[in-house]
């Protein structure tokens, strides 16, 4: 480990990616990617928890279905979720019956779970990793901030949770993208406190890691054909292209924030997308598309960003903590 970054001599490789996403996200690009596109956001279930639940179950059976592995040969599920005791991921990690650690980093859970999977490959210690996590906006909605029947009018700033999931089986075997290092983020608070705008919140501690990552390898922005940021929306990723840029760092023309991509322009979305389904539905299908399907698309930073509130701190009047960890993915074949 080199400052905050671990670098892998084994290159793990994400061998096999599955998305599913509910319908206000498929409307726009992510609907040609994804596995599964909900026309329904409550996917035959009664309430919004369970829908949650059944797509990270989705996801996850999906993947290990791509990749021909059953769950018996999947060593180890990494997951979780925003609810409360990471509900989603522990109750769909009673149903496959795979060895699991619960894990938590909000909205950057994805590239946690990617970080840890490729350490665990990478060491030896698993064969096969299975990360996973998603979010519901409904769900997200009722714990963070109001319940839907309030219909409390939403500000300018706020972004939209996304209601999807993702999943990726990460192993040293097979073909697919490799993660050849990442970087593990530092909690970063610059003071905000507004529950509606995580953008504003998250885009410090996603700018703290990339710059570490840079410096920890070397690298110029430019070495990576994406820098990907989970979460941030319109918002967050102008935040955090000038607080790089404050740092003498121009990530300008290679920065993509999935929260701004995820959904069509238009007023309704305001800043756009956010939660962890949110990079891990883009991550798992429409990036990994990319990486792996002639795009040009070949080395990718994944940076998610995870915003560590609650509604016990948020209450109390705390400012919000936010974390973001980078993974650094590139082509298989390179």
């Amino acid at each position: 480990m080199l400052g905050q970054t671990v670098f892998f001599r084994n290159r793990p490789r994400l061998i096999s990616a599955a998305a599913v996403a509910g319908p206000k996200e498929c409307a726009g690009v992510l609907g040609t990617y994804v596995d599964l596109a909900l026309s329904d956001d409550m996917f035959g279930e009664k309430t919004f928890e369970r829908a949650e639940r059944k797509m990270l179950l989705y996801a996850a059976d999906r993947c290990m279905k791509k990749a021909g592995i059953p769950p018996q040969r999947i060593d180890v599920f990494l997951s979780g979720d925003l609810l409360n005791q990471i509900i989603s991921a522990s109750f769909t990690a009673r149903e496959i019956g795979i060895p699991f650690l619960g894990i938590y980093s909000a909205c950057s859970t994805m590239s946690e779970g990617y970080l840890l999977g490729a350490a665990l490959a990478d060491g030896g210690y698993v064969k096969y990793a299975l990360a996973a996590t998603g979010s519901h906006f409904a769900s997200a909605e009722r714990q963070y901030r109001f319940p839907l029947e309030q219909g409390t009018t939403r500000p300018p700033q706020s972004q939209w949770t996304v209601t999807g999931a993702g999943a990726a089986i990460i192993s040293c075997e097979g073909r697919g993208p490799c993660i050849t290092s990442a970087t593990v983020g530092k909690v970063v608070d610059f003071g905000v406190s507004d529950v509606n705008n995580m953008g504003a919140a998250m885009a410090p501690a996603a700018a703290d890691t990339i710059l570490a990552h840079l410096r920890d390898t070397g690298r110029d922005p430019s070495y990576y054909d994406l820098i990907v940021t989970g979460d941030l929306g319109a918002l967050g990723s102008r935040i955090v292209k000038d607080l790089a840029w404050e740092k003498g760092v121009d990530i300008s023309a290679n920065h993509v924030d999935c929260g701004e991509i995820v959904y069509k322009v238009i007023e309704d979305e305001f800043q756009g997308g956010s939660g962890a389904g949110c990079s891990a539905a883009v991550m798992n299908s429409y990036i990994y598309d990319k990486l792996t399907g002639g795009s040009g698309i070949r080395r990718v930073l994944f940076a998610a960003t995870g915003a560590l509130l609650s509604t016990v701190s948020s209450g109390q009047g705390e400012t919000i903590p936010c974390v973001s960890h980078a993974v650094a993915i590139e082509n298989g074949e390179a």
